[in-house]
């Protein structure tokens, strides 16, 4: 997934100068880029009817990291070994905890897994405490969703929670098509069942709807921060709902569960400082400044240093060759002398 995304950002960036905004559906990177985005998402897809929600959604961190990693070789910056790990000693620090909890959760993780037949996925379904549990999660997402739309709160906080609990029905719903689609490929059937069309149908309306709510907050808040809550938040959504729905904890002793949580409580920190310590590109907007009082135009570069200095400004301008800015006073004109003195002789004459 992560080389995927790359080779098509490489086609993007490799035909952004071009007038044709459509011409890369026309390149073999991009096409390239998208058959392995479809074959890890299919990959993604058939893990769950295999291992517990527990263990495959935190494995999102492995994807963070491919992609940090990756985006190191694309930029191919020139710069020294001190100077490179100066810069990026976070970023390396959040590799380390990402591996590190990564294995803790996956070494002890739940290793109980039981075939999704659609008559166990009903007996799932109704029961107790997963219909308290939709319950206080429909609830919890109408308040959020009225403070969101009438009140404006667009927080990243509340829009991520929103994509959150949406992707908790998206995994139950997910792990229930695809173990019966195995089960059917098997040789027994289960699409016949009503549980499988009404599972397909909120896979598919929920992960359209999380579609929506993450295009708002990158439109809203910074794409860096939006991978760390949202995989966070998400992470933790859905082991709960592998937790409630599928029972996955019930054979797994204190010890294991402490173990596990500490793994994805270091891999939320090692997310944290990949995507916290990511370059932001600053653009720059060129413009023209000019003295309002006296009307006159003062001549700097391009250059725009990103400071606040409690002025109104954009930022610190600096001058073309170093010299100080110009006095604000405008300079009399020199008079010529001699026609002072003739304007004064007139003016004697007028008198006598």
């Amino acid at each position: 997934m992560s080389i995927a995304v790359c080779i098509q950002k490489y086609s993007h960036v490799k035909l952004a100068g071009r007038k044709d905004q459509r011409s890369f559906f026309r390149t073999k990177t991009w096409w390239f880029g998208f058959v392995l985005i479809c074959v890890g998402e299919g990959g993604n897809f058939v893990s769950y009817a295999f291992a517990p929600l527990a263990v495959v959604a935190p494995l999102n961190a492995v994807s963070v990291l491919a992609s940090s990693i990756l985006g190191f070789i694309f930029q191919r910056e020139k710069s020294k070994l001190k100077d490179f790990a100066k810069q990026n000693v976070l970023t390396f620090l959040g590799y380390i905890l990402t591996v590190g909890g990564t294995y803790l959760f996956v070494a002890f993780g739940p290793n109980t897994h039981e075939k999704l037949y659609a008559e166990i996925v009903v007996l799932h379904l109704v029961g107790w405490p997963v219909l308290l549990y939709l319950f206080l999660e429909i609830i919890a997402f109408c308040v959020l969703l009225y403070f969101y739309k009438q009140r404006n709160a667009n927080y990243l906080v509340v829009i991520l929670l929103l994509v959150a609990l949406l992707g908790s029905v998206t995994v139950i719903a997910v792990k229930a098509v695809s173990a019966m689609l195995v089960i059917t490929i098997e040789g027994s059937m289960q699409l016949d069942f009503p549980i499988f069309s009404v599972m397909f149908v909120c896979m598919v309306a929920s992960v359209i709807f999380q579609g929506r709510f993450l295009s708002q907050a990158c439109n809203l808040h910074d794409s860096s921060l939006i991978a760390s809550v949202n995989y966070i938040l998400s992470t933790f959504s859905a082991v709960t709902a592998g937790a409630v729905f599928y029972v996955e904890f019930r054979n797994e002793d204190v010890l294991h569960i402490c173990l596990f949580l500490l793994g994805i409580a270091i891999c939320f920190l090692g997310v944290f400082l990949i995507t916290k310590t990511k370059k932001k590109t600053k653009s720059f907007e060129p413009y023209v400044t000019m003295d309002m009082t006296n009307g006159v135009p003062t001549i700097h570069n391009k250059e725009i240093q990103a400071e606040f200095s409690g002025s109104f400004s954009y930022g610190a301008l600096v001058n073309n060759d170093g010299a100080p800015p110009a006095d604000r006073k405008l300079e009399e004109p020199p008079v010529d002398s001699r026609s002072s003195k003739t304007s004064q002789e007139q003016l004697d004459l007028k008198k006598q």
